[in-house]
Formats: structure tokens, sequence, C-alpha cells
């Protein structure tokens, strides 16, 4: 009785902060973000009166206090369902794994109903690996617009009006047609098809009106929630995922990154900016201009602005439509071999990596040419340029990965900050463990999982928290993006050798020096590319090694137990025939 009186009493003092703080923090987005907004081109917000200024924070304090409630009642859950379990219990992993379970779904109910950016910052943290399962199985169908609700379409007066502010009054002398009804509803902007006076067909991207009053009040309110959090739970220490997803989505809506509070201070300074957008694009264009597998929207820049975007129109499927692959001749292991391939050689060689590959981003369209069929990339607003520093040292991790050059291994968790937790590299790319013998991409053997299990239930919910806290804002990139990777690569029924072999290939080229033939000497070109085959063919006998030794020890073994017999055998019958 007195444990259900504490939860009472527990959820009441829930419901007064879910009450005080969602107001306040409400107001306080509201109030902040009319200070800076003149300096903005959001027009809809440019000058807020009392009226508007108190829709906004009744609308901050719906979504606010939704939010709070649910992260209450989580926190509520967690508290009171581990209450006295031992920790390395069986019962408690058990009774974790239901409080998992039961908080994603409450999360994704959550995202769904406030939709916009909460959407954004589910399908942050299910792209992250070291999310629980529970929390990536439940939140992952918001990647999946066929399986999840849409942003609610702004009407299209609205719409219109961001159009004229930024394109000019005459929408009808710029486009033959402007089809009313968007195509797509994401949760900064919408995309509306539309046909130019030249004919060309293309997908107008349009800012959301009043989007920056929404996007400070969200964060604000994560930030809160995350700092409220720690302080519950010391050892779940959540501000370094807030920090990074503050700093992708600001990077995706063209905000500099700063630090934390630097993010929270700018964010009422800054415009939404689409016009790094299609910067991005066309960085990306130049970077792959001689593969003919890969293509990106041209950007129309007379009909682009911080608040439009304006690309050319491409047909395609989601990557990871399989009936569609069937239906059209094409081979899902092609389009994985050549997905994996362009993301290898952004982050390994141009060290510009996009940051939100996930199926809905990425559209296999068909081609004549190219083994039928060409990788379109959509949506360019999350981009994370590396370390040039970084990227070299990523490319010496992955080839010592490879031949498990352990050595090189612990050298490198040194230099990335983590070196108490640098032996799980392997684990965590490769599904090797550090000490593995087994070939790549083949997983462990069973006493190398037992072995490694029994070290992993030493590991604490605080050392998880202080190794991403420790690894460096790159780092955590390529590990979402390697994720969001392999989650497709599942999806098409693609081993991950695939994706190991590739990695290996493009590291080793993009720990080569860079050459541009244009500029550097014929002879000194040739040699370092004959240099990157020969270095690529070594590591690939290596592998062949690796993975050709369990079999010779099988043989040997077989051999072994030949011999072994025959000498018995032949002992028998000279027994036999020498009483």
């Amino acid at each position: 009785m007195r444990r259900i009186m504490k939860i009472f009493s527990f959820r009441s003092v829930a419901s007064i902060c879910v009450i005080t703080t969602g107001t306040g923090l409400a107001f306080q987005a509201s109030n902040s973000n009319s200070k800076f907004v003149s300096s903005s081109s959001d027009t809809h917000s440019a000058s807020l009166d009392f009226e508007e200024k108190f829709r906004t924070a009744v609308y901050g304090f719906r979504r606010s206090s939704r939010a709070i409630s649910t992260i209450s009642l989580v926190v509520l859950d967690y508290k009171y369902s581990l209450h006295g379990l031992v920790e390395d219990s069986e019962e408690y992993r058990l009774k974790l794994s239901e409080v998992h379970l039961r908080s994603a779904k409450r999360l994704l109910k959550l995202c769904q109903v406030n939709k916009g950016f909460y959407v954004k910052a589910g399908q942050f943290a299910a792209s992250l690996r070291q999310t629980p399962n529970e929390y990536s199985s439940i939140l992952s169908s918001l990647q999946d617009q066929s399986s999840t609700p849409q942003a609610v379409p702004c009407p299209f007066k609205d719409i219109k009006g961001v159009l004229i502010n930024n394109l000019g009054s005459d929408i009808s002398a710029m486009f033959l047609s402007l089809d009313e009804q968007p195509i797509a509803a994401a949760s900064i902007a919408q995309v509306h098809r539309a046909i130019l006076k030249s004919n060309q067909e293309v997908a107008i991207k349009v800012q959301y009106p009043g989007l920056m009053q929404h996007v400070k009040i969200d964060t604000t309110v994560m930030s809160f929630l995350s700092r409220t959090i720690s302080w519950l739970f010391p050892d779940y220490r959540f501000d370094w995922l807030v920090s990074e997803f503050e700093k992708t989505i600001l990077s995706e809506l063209g905000v500099a990154f700063l630090s934390p509070l630097a993010l929270r201070v700018r964010l009422g300074l800054s415009t939404l900016d689409f016009m790094q957008e299609a910067r991005n694009a066309e960085g990306t264009s130049e970077n792959f201009k001689k593969n003919n597998l890969v293509k990106i929207p041209q950007v129309y820049w007379e009909f682009t602005t911080r608040q439009v975007l304006t690309m050319e129109f491409c047909e395609g499927h989601k990557v990871d439509d399989i009936e569609f692959m069937k239906q059209s001749g094409i081979e899902p292991s092609k389009v994985a071999k050549a997905l994996v391939e362009v993301f290898a050689e952004m982050i390994f060689v141009h060290g510009f990596v996009h940051g939100d590959p996930h199926p809905g981003n990425i559209l296999v369209s068909l081609d004549s040419l190219n083994d039928g069929f060409t990788l379109v990339l959509l949506d360019h607003g999350i981009y994370k340029q590396l370390d040039e520093e970084f990227r070299l040292n990523y490319c010496r991790l992955w080839k010592a990965m490879i031949t498990l050059d352990t050595d090189k291994i612990l050298q490198l968790g040194e230099w990335f900050g983590v070196p108490k937790y640098s032996k799980y590299f392997p684990l965590i790319f490769t599904g090797r463990s550090f000490d593995s013998t087994s070939a790549i991409g083949m997983g462990m053997s069973n006493e190398e999982k037992r072995n490694l299990k029994q070290e992993l239930k030493l590991l604490k919910m605080e050392d998880i928290s202080s190794f991403m806290e420790s690894l460096p804002s790159d780092f955590l990139t390529v590990l979402r993006t390697d994720a969001l990777l392999r989650s497709i690569m599942r999806k098409l029924g693609v081993s991950q050798r695939v994706r190991i072999l590739t990695y290996a290939k493009f590291a080793l080229h993009g720990s080569s020096p860079k050459l541009n033939p244009a500029t550097d000497a014929i002879v000194k070109v040739a040699y370092f590319r004959l240099k990157t085959c020969l270095s690529y063919l070594h590591l690939r006998l290596i592998l062949a090694g690796i993975e050709a030794l369990p079999s010779f020890q099988k043989f040997m073994h077989f051999m072994y137990s030949l011999c072994k017999r025959f000498f018995h055998a032949m002992k028998n019958i000279q027994m036999l025939s020498f009483p």
C-alpha cells in the first residue's frame, strides 16, 4: 500500500511539473524567439502580436506537456519496475526488457502525435547502434512512411504565401503548373510537384511557416528532459545524445555547430536555410560526377531561397523495395553493393557524409545502362564534414580491424579518446571479438560468444554512457550512418561481409595520398594507384588465409585421424600375421 501511495505522490509531482514546466518552457521559447525574429526571413513570424504569441505558447504547451508527461511515466516505470532487483540477475534483465518495450511504445506514440520535430528525434534515436533493441525495433517504424503517419500537410494558401514572399508575387509567371496537393509532408517542410516554364519537372520543398518557434520550443523541452533524466538516473547520461541530435537537426536547418548552450541561443537568432542543403547536394554531385550509378537531383538556384528549395524531380522506388527490383529484373545484391560503395566513398575518401541514409532518402531508378538501375540520393539537409585527421585514423582503424592488428586498434583507441573500450571496436563494426579467429563476416564461434557474454555482463550503463560521451562527434556520425546501411542491407538479404570488404577497400583508398591527375605527374598518380591496388590485393590474401584457416585445420585434423586409423590398422595386421 505504501508503495502504491508513493507512486501516486510521484504522479502528482510529475503532473505539477508538467503544468508548470510545460507552460514556462512554451512561453520562454515563444518569447525568446520573437526577440530575434526580425532578423529572420520567416515573414509569418516577422511581427508576432500578442494573440499570435499566445497561440504559439498554447501550441507549445500542449506539445511540451505531452512530452513531459510521457517521459514522467517512463521514468516512473523504470524507477519502480526495477526497484529492489539485483542488477546482474536474470529477473532484472527480463524486467528491464519489458520496461524498454513499454517505454519505446510510449515514445513512438508521442512522436506520432506530436509529429514534426519529434519524428526526427525518434528516427535519430532508432538509428543509433547503442540504442536498446526494444527501442530501435519499435522506433524504426518512424523511418518507414508507409507505416507511420506523415506530418499533417500545411494548407496550400499558407505554402503559397511562403512561395510568394520568397520567389515573387506572380507564381504563374514562374510555373506552367503547380500541384497544390503535396507529394510528401515531412517534419520541417513539404514537397510539391511543379513544371517550370522550360517544361522541366521539379520538386519544390517549402518550409512550414512559423517553423522556428516550434523548433525552439521542442529543443528547449528536450534539453530540459535530458537534464531531468540525468538527475534522476545519474548512470543514464543522455546529454551527449540530445547535444548530438541538436547538432544534426541544426545542420539540416543551416545553423553552424556551436556548444550546446550556444546552440540554444543561436537557435533564436538564426534563420532556417535551404541554401545549405542545395550546396550540400551540389558538393556531393561534384564528388560523384564520374560515377554513373549515382544521381543527385539538379538544383535550380533561381527558384531556391532559404525557405524554398527547387530541384529536379526524379522517379524511383525506395532502396529496400525488393518487390519492385524483382519485377524490374534488378538484382538486390547489386543495389546493395552499389549503395555501400557510395557511402564508403563518402566516409573514407571524401569525408563528406550524408547523415540520414534511411530508405526514404535513397531511390532506385530504372536505367537502361548501369545494370539497369541508378541510385538517387535525396534530402541533403544533414551532412557532416569529417575532420581530416579523424578520416585518416578511421581508415587505419578499419584496416587494423580487418587484419586483427590488436596493437594498432588499441593505439587508435587512445586517439579516439576511448582507450578502455577500444577492444570493442571489432565487435561494433565487424561482429567479431577482439581476439577472434572467425572468418570475416561470419560472426563468432559459440565459445567466443559465451566468453563475450560473460564479459559484457560486467559492463554497466555508466560504462556505455562514458563510452558515447568520450567519442568524437565524427565517430557518432559514422556509427549512425553505418547502422542505417546495415539495416538496409539486411532487408536486401545481403551478407554483411559485402559491406566489410567494401569498407576495407575504400579505407585503403582513403588512407592513400590524395592526388590530382590534372596537376600531379602521371607516373606519381599511377604509382600510388598501383600501390593501393596491391595493398588491397595483399589484404584480400590475408583475409583468404584467415578464412581458409578453419578449413585447413579441419583438413589437417581429418588427415591426422586418417593416418592414426591407418597406422592402427597396420599394427593390427602385423599382430595377426605374426602371432
